[in-house]
């Protein structure tokens, strides 16, 4: 399988929740292939700890390795975390806007948590796209955009309303920003949505030890996303081992009808629909 231009040996790419979870392992996993690598996340302290790990994955050591301790939802701050990584490295070949947060809330409770969501997850990709876009577009070299989205961001499930509304912006803002790259005269950047399926993270694991028998490890969501952008796919859906690439499509396309036939919204949970939805899967 040819790899997509960006994760070629000796480029760089710039990680944002690079500390843990699917950034720490796509850190690593681009680290192992060449890549030189710049970590962002907001600890210092995890940050040290990720570039230790990271490290001993790269062939060029710690030499091949930033870290820069960033705040997303900051525009200042993520404009530092460009000056950094070029200071250092010359160019961005891939940028990875990954860091998020969680739980935000409901339609009517938990405002604070609203607000904390909302600029972690989808400010934090508006400040990178807008940060880090002009630059690598000057660079007139094969580029890569990778925003993490949700699976939560297209079905819209009951529960954390917040944190599906930063997911779902994360889709248009992705979507818009492949759109506006391809019309770019110059453009040699592509753009991908990463929609991990059930990934066991510090984030989702809720304080539990052990893997769920139905996730997926940060490196399973990592070996997707490297085939998925050498393969020029934008849409890069995991499934995981409960649910698989056939159920996400039933389930997208329910949702998609809740407007085409004018059902309730998210009559996937209503009641009268139960049974019309688990028929739709078995077709």
């Amino acid at each position: 399988m040819m790899q997509h231009p960006a994760l070629t040996r000796g480029r760089v790419a710039v990680i944002t929740g690079a500390a843990s979870g699917i950034g720490l392992a796509a850190a690593t996993r681009f680290a192992g292939m060449g890549l030189k690598v710049c970590l962002a996340d907001l600890s210092p302290e995890a940050l040290r700890r990720a570039a230790d790990q990271v490290a001993a994955a790269a062939p060029g050591g710690p030499d091949a390795v930033l870290t820069v301790p960033t705040d997303v939802s900051r525009l200042e701050s993520v404009q530092a975390l460009r000056d950094a990584a070029y200071a250092r490295f010359g160019e961005v070949a891939l940028l990875m806007n990954n860091a998020g947060t969680a739980p935000g809330g409901g339609p009517y409770d938990h405002i604070d948590r609203w607000r904390t969501v909302l600029e972690v997850n989808l400010w934090g990709v508006i400040n990178g796209v807008q940060t880090f876009t002009p630059p690598m577009l000057a660079q007139r070299n094969p580029c890569a955009i990778v925003n993490t989205g949700s699976k939560q961001g297209i079905t819209c499930p009951p529960g954390d309303t917040a944190y599906n509304v930063s997911k779902a912006g994360i889709k248009v803002i992705t979507e818009a920003l492949a759109h506006s790259l391809r019309n770019e005269q110059v453009a040699r950047i592509s753009a991908h949505l990463l929609v991990p399926g059930s990934t066991f993270t510090g984030m989702t694991s809720r304080g539990e030890t052990e893997k769920p028998p139905g996730a997926w490890t940060p490196d399973q969501v990592v070996d997707m996303l490297v085939q998925g952008m050498s393969n020029g796919d934008f849409y890069i859906i995991c499934p995981d081992n409960d649910v698989t690439r056939a159920i996400d499509n039933k389930r997208m396309l329910w949702a998609t009808h809740d407007i085409t036939q004018n059902r309730p919204p998210l009559s996937r949970w209503h009641p009268d629909y139960q049974a019309a939805f688990e028929t739709f899967l078995r077709l």
